[in-house]
């Protein structure tokens, strides 16, 4: 089967012809082989156009072969499958494979919106910075949305599966070409621990369509022979299908590996995080086109591409083709599609002395055009015809002679090489022009990330296997390895001449395109000059130049060049954009991995939790973790539900679980110290048995957490913290002793997870404690309000502490996690006879709200000081210094209108303020707000609503009269001391 009408009928070391592959193209059927690519396989079916173009709706067809290519963007899949804006050069050909041109209607072939190009002269580069401003730009807005991007966002869930994984190495090589081979090589051997990403299927790089020697074999024999050593190495991973698209800091590599799939159950994609301690970059070069008029046809490809399909897919671009060239390496190009069966018509050079490559093409037969250009592309749909002539001294400007026309359908441009450097300045490397080389090439330091091959400028084969060689090494040696890594790959000289030459001289009224698949012309960039914007980067922003989907791979160089001689400078003196993760586009899939559904925020479970679903709990987020915001009961509405239990915890006994509270153990000679500067409150003074309530501040003075500090011996501290804040209370405290005060001899451990908690609240409370047998004295004289014992409780060890938050006589009983659900159950059935029953967090936090308990995030924000919720005099009391300190001096921090935290007290007793409610400035409905409702219930207990809030300088207006305000409504109110429930404390310390 040919698989193509421009297929040959033998060779491609990339198919494997016994295996054919049906697909369907915009709704037509095509043939192709195992091994193909989208775009090998379209080529190879006389498919020219594959897409267009974004603005304005040009015809398109394929440009490069690999991560390059700005044309050929594609949808793929249907339904819940769709993948949209792939690269058909990215996409390995399987059965049944769907795709679909974008930007377009009803195709690529015939595309109705291919009528905006008549309009092009009205739409340059920044006209919609100038248009769209009269009468208002949300007149236009809906429009520009609607055609803005340029495949479909899928509407269904992604039924696809990510995976995840993480990965430590001594040395990552990321490429897979000579350099990457060679590197990989010697890093290997002298025992380092490897991992290599190369993001096409096979390992090889460029090897896999040049035709090149290496120790004196083919290249393509060396290749497997190398691999064949690597894989069969212990401290050798192989990655392909595995494009590295990020460098972050100390070497933390992100890779997107596309998986070969067996089930629609198998995973599509992998996101690895890889930490190196030394990194080898030989990402390669993209070879760049060139600039005349009419580039854009389908039918012009980089000589490369066209390599790279004739020899690994057997798929001729073309019957007869032109060259343009300005380096050795087009002559290589035409020589190897001329050995295939391909008519060269020409090659055009643009340097008026091509040397050696010229003269072996002058043998074989080809017309070469010394110091020529091309001047333009005949053509509407694809190219039919081009015209060249000479360059007059300098090349910036036609000369005399006479214009040639040549027939051909495909015209092949070599415009030299752009090393791949985007990976080095995502590492903060530093770049530099290189005129020899017309190229950014990267500057070599001591850093961990080496760059090595054609990357690092070196283009001949010969110098990328010893530059590979070399920077594998000496990764290796940095890493800690020693053996020896036998002899350097060698190859023979290659000719790798090139000129700088970005464009051909303009034609008066025709187009040359810089930027493909953004429409950017010449003379957008000509425009921009002309309006004097001089830096690259906003040149970049007004064009678009290089902000499409392929980054300005094959656009950015010669935007550059044409840019310094349109303002006659340099551009080593220009410099270059600024290049930026990912490098090639990864999708939101490959990102999310498996954080997606009941994975993104994986919610944390107490020890009792089928005990509270056993109790008929409805369960919620909160802090991260599943708790029970109340316990149904039949039927009776929530509202009653809540109301019932908190009459439990108010009349009689309740229990509570308390295990989300963080529980973080500090202990050592010096734990004392760490925890007063850590805390806002005097901690140092706290005696042994006893407990404090505290509240922890950020540098700039703002509280970001509190709960009760527990001494329970001279070195040893138990902190607790509020549910959500335990891993981050703990990561705060780690990070100080480490990076702050690493002298001082603390031991810091999270135990949260290790002790449930249960908390028993209510007049009956400590009946109830003293009824499990526990060893400890429950008396209110040997056990006060804020203290903590350690005894035995049916022989297992518990803690237990005065605390509480409901405002009622509390205990907290700290025990084994794995006792916690024994615990509950004999503490209801021990209390069955006073009332006892379980409370949810919607109770709680009703119950602390009639107290005037504060509430860290829900009472506070990322403003509120400690002086703002009452606790300023601390301040005056602590003369030793602690975190946050400084800022709570300055003079903001001392301001009489600061939002500070008291009650508020309808005016009408039956309506509860709705959470969120402004404090009006005055009584008009629009007024100015001066605060808000934090929290807000209704209180059964004191038989009205109450409510807490930050007001402005709120409690210099006790007993004032305020207007609340909330969807348009206005309620009366007065501002008052929070905690009216029991404000001088009786109950709490009974």
């Amino acid at each position: 089967m040919s698989g193509g009408t421009w297929r040959s009928q033998s060779g491609g070391n990339g198919i494997d012809r016994s295996r054919p592959l049906g697909f369907c193209f915009d709704g037509r059927p095509y043939q192709g082989f195992a091994g193909d690519t989208l775009a090998s396989a379209l080529l190879a079916n006389g498919v020219r156009i594959i897409g267009r173009s974004f603005k304005w709706h040009r015809p398109r067809g394929l440009l490069g072969s690999g991560c390059e290519e700005p044309n050929a963007i594609v949808e793929v899949g249907e339904g819940a499958h769709l993948v949209p804006n792939c690269k058909a050069t990215q996409i390995e050909l399987f059965e049944g494979l769907t795709a679909h041109s974008v930007n377009c209607w009803p195709s690529a072939r015939f595309d109705i919106f291919a009528a905006l190009d008549w309009l092009a002269r009205l739409t340059p580069a920044g006209f919609y910075y100038k248009t769209f401003l009269w009468p208002s730009w949300h007149w236009f807005e809906p429009v520009i949305r609607r055609a803005a991007g340029l495949g479909r966002a899928p509407t269904a869930t992604d039924p696809d599966r990510y995976e995840e994984r993480h990965e430590h190495c001594d040395v990552l090589v990321i490429g897979g070409g000579s350099a990457a081979l060679a590197a990989a090589l010697a890093a290997t051997r002298a025992g380092a621990n490897v991992v290599l990403a190369e993001e096409r299927p096979k390992l090889g790089g460029t090897l896999r369509w040049e035709e090149q020697e290496i120790d004196g074999r083919p290249a393509l024999a060396w290749v497997e022979s190398v691999t064949r050593e690597l894989r069969s190495a212990g401290n050798f991973r192989g990655l392909t299908r595995t494009a590295a698209f990020g460098i972050y800091d100390h070497n933390l590599v992100a890779l997107r590996e596309t998986l070969e799939r067996s089930s629609p159950e198998s995973p599509r994609e992998r996101l690895w995080h890889v930490r190196a301690r030394e990194v080898v970059l030989a990402t390669g070069a993209i070879e760049r086109p060139l600039v005349f008029s009419g580039n854009d046809l389908p039918g012009v490809m980089l000589a490369s591409a066209a390599m790279s399909y004739a020899v690994q897919y057997a798929v001729c671009p073309g019957q007869r083709a032109v060259f343009m060239t300005c380096s050795d390496f087009g002559y290589e190009a035409a020589q190897a599609l001329r050995a295939r069966g391909m008519a060269v018509a020409a090659i055009i050079d643009s340097r008026a002395d091509p040397g050696s490559a010229a003269a072996a093409a002058h043998l074989a037969g080809i017309t070469v055009l010394a110091g020529h250009a091309v001047a333009r592309v005949e053509g509407s749909r694809a190219v039919r015809a081009v015209e060249c002539r000479s360059l007059a001294p300098g090349a910036k400007l036609w000369g005399s002679g006479p214009a040639r026309r040549f027939e051909c359908d495909v015209l092949c441009v070599s415009g030299g090489w752009t090393p791949t450097v985007h990976l080095f300045s995502q590492a903060r490397g530093r770049i530099r022009y290189a005129p020899e080389l017309s190229a950014l090439v990267p500057v070599a330091d001591s850093s961990t990330v080496r760059c090595a091959g054609a990357v690092a400028g070196r283009f001949s084969l010969a110098g990328c296997l010893a530059d590979g060689f070399a920077a594998g090494e000496a990764a290796a040696r940095a890493a800690g390895a020693e053996r020896n890594c036998g002899p350097v790959p060698s190859a023979p000289p290659r000719a790798t001449g090139v000129a700088a030459f970005w464009s051909s001289p303009p034609l008066a009224h025709e187009r040359a395109w810089v930027d493909l698949q953004n429409d950017v012309t010449r003379a957008d960039l000509e425009l921009a000059v002309r309006e004097n914007l001089r830096s690259v980067e906003h040149v970049k922003r007004y064009t678009t130049t290089g902000m499409a989907v392929d980054q300005g791979k094959t656009s950015n160089m010669n935007a550059l060049g044409l840019l310094a001689d349109l303002t006659d400078r340099d551009i080593s003196e220009i410099g270059s954009t600024t290049f930026r993760p990912p490098y090639d586009p990864v999708s939101l899939g490959a990102l999310a991995a498996r954080h997606v559904g009941a994975f993104y925020h994986p919610l944390r479970r107490t020890p009792l939790d089928r005990w509270h679903t056993a109790h008929g709990a409805v369960m919620q987020d909160f802090g991260g973790w599943l708790r029970p915001a109340w316990y149904s009961r039949a039927g009776i509405t929530r509202e009653e539900c809540v109301r019932l239990e908190k009459r439990s915890a108010r009349m009689a006994v309740s229990v509570f679980d308390g295990s989300p509270l963080g529980k973080i153990e500090v202990r050592g000679p010096d734990a004392a110290t760490f925890l007063n500067r850590m805390y806002y409150n005097e901690i140092r003074t706290l005696a042994t048995g006893r407990a404090r309530y505290g509240v922890m501040l950020n540098e700039h003075g703002v509280i970001i957490d509190d709960g009760v500090c527990m001494r329970l011996a001279d070195d040893h501290f138990l902190v607790s913290t509020t549910s959500g804040g335990a891993s981050r209370i703990f990561a705060g405290f780690e990070d100080w002793l480490q990076c702050e005060w690493p002298q001082l001899e603390v031991l810091v451990t999270n135990v949260t997870s290790v002790w449930g908690t249960v908390a028993v609240a209510g007049p009956r409370a400590r009946e109830l404690v003293a009824r499990l047998g526990t060893d400890i004295d429950v008396t209110r004289e040997a056990f006060p309000h804020l203290s903590i014992r350690t005894g035995m409780l049916g022989g297992v060890l518990v803690r237990l502490a005065r605390v509480g938050f409901t405002g009622e006589l509390s205990f907290e009983i700290s025990i084994a996690a794995g006792f916690a659900t024994a615990l509950s159950e004999e503490l209801l059935e021990a209390g069955r006879d006073l009332g006892v029953g379980p409370i949810g967090v919607d109770a709680l936090q009703e119950l602390r709200t009639e107290k005037g308990f504060l509430h860290i995030g829900t009472d506070t924000d990322g403003r509120t000081l400690p002086a703002d919720v009452g606790m300023g005099a601390a301040l005056a009391r602590k003369v030793e210094d602690f975190v946050g300190r400084r800022s709570l001096e300055r003079v903001e921090a001392r301001r009489a209108d600061r939002l500070q935290f008291v009650g508020i007290a309808s005016a009408d007793p039956r309506v509860v303020l709705p959470v969120g409610a402004h404090v009006l400035k005055d009584s008009q409905v629009r007024s100015a707000s001066a605060g808000y409702v934090t929290s807000s219930c209704a209180s059964e207990a004191l038989g009205r609503s109450v409510a807490l809030g930050l007001v402005a300088g709120g409690r210099a207006r006790m007993g004032q009269s305020v207007s609340v305000s909330a969807d348009r409504r206005v309620w009366l109110a007065r501002i008052v001391a929070p905690g009216a429930y029991d404000s001088q404390g009786e109950r709490l310390r009974a």
